[in-house]
């Protein structure tokens, strides 16, 4: 995903390097993320990737990876694109998503994907995307989210 002007400059390197580090300290400090056993695997400037191994602990009473945890991988990954577009003095909060389930999430392992649609300097669109992922066939599309992203500053106690 190619960004516009209005964003950090793809070219400079100082602040890939620094947004991809606020990001993974950040994730770091996510224990929801750490409870469920989610990993943030790829990190770009706008689009963050989340994957999950399958756990029983995780599902719902017909087995299937539950709509809670669903809803929480694809909200980190929508967050996190957001935060990846930010000035390094803000944070993010979401203040709003909707989920599409699509289908059973059944699988060994499962990726959210979350990209930037909207950038803004106050509020910030991402969609989301998730996947279950199998040995025996390709990536099967789960879960979409549209979620709505409010930029923070100088607010006591939320810092990225």
């Amino acid at each position: 995903m190619r960004l516009s002007a209005q964003r950090r400059p793809a070219d400079n390197r100082e602040h890939t390097v620094e947004f991809r580090e606020r990001i993974r300290n950040s994730f770091g400090r996510q224990a929801a993320m750490a409870t469920i056993g989610a990993e943030l695997t790829r990190v770009e400037q706008g689009s963050v990737e989340i994957e999950l191994p399958f756990d029983e602990k995780l599902t719902q009473q017909h087995g299937f990876l539950h709509a809670g945890i669903i809803s929480a991988a694809l909200d980190a990954a929508g967050t996190y694109a957001a935060y990846s577009v930010i000035d390094p003095d803000a944070s993010i909060l979401t203040i709003e998503f909707k989920v599409n389930l699509m289908s059973p999430g059944r699988g060994e392992r499962f990726l959210f994907r979350g990209e930037v649609t909207k950038p803004g300097t106050t509020i910030i669109v991402s969609d989301g995307r998730g996947y279950a992922i199998s040995p025996d066939g390709p990536a099967k599309l789960i879960a979409s989210m549209t979620a709505t992203m409010m930029v923070i500053r100088g607010r006591e106690g939320i810092e990225g």
